[in-house]
């Protein structure tokens, strides 16, 4: 008797799953207060991806260390990446420069 595994042919083959940040995941001051789904540009050079690459945050995750996976436009995902690795970039960036505006 021969058993087969069948997958659930109503779901995408290419689903990325999301999860919602925790409410205790606030940013200490100098973090990137991203989103899933916000843009990003590399700010130096990382393992296949070129310092000014664009890329889209993919996962958002921590609590005392916010740090995000970001897929880049050359199809390398690259994780724990924070300030010192990426800067916001299109709405994500006025989103935060408006945050900054209001907090002085």
């Amino acid at each position: 008797m021969t058993m087969s595994m069948t997958s659930n042919s109503n779901a995408p083959a290419s689903a990325t799953q999301s999860w919602k940040p925790h409410a205790l995941a606030n940013p200490h001051d100098g973090q990137l207060n991203l989103s899933m789904g916000d843009t990003v540009r590399s700010i130096v050079e990382l393992n296949g991806v070129a310092v000014g690459s664009d890329g889209k945050v993919i996962l958002a995750n921590g609590f005392n260390w916010l740090r995000y996976r970001v897929r880049f436009s050359n199809g390398v995902e690259v994780g724990d990446l924070d300030q010192r690795s990426i800067e916001a970039t299109g709405k994500a960036a006025k989103r935060l420069a408006k945050i900054a505006k209001r907090a002085k």
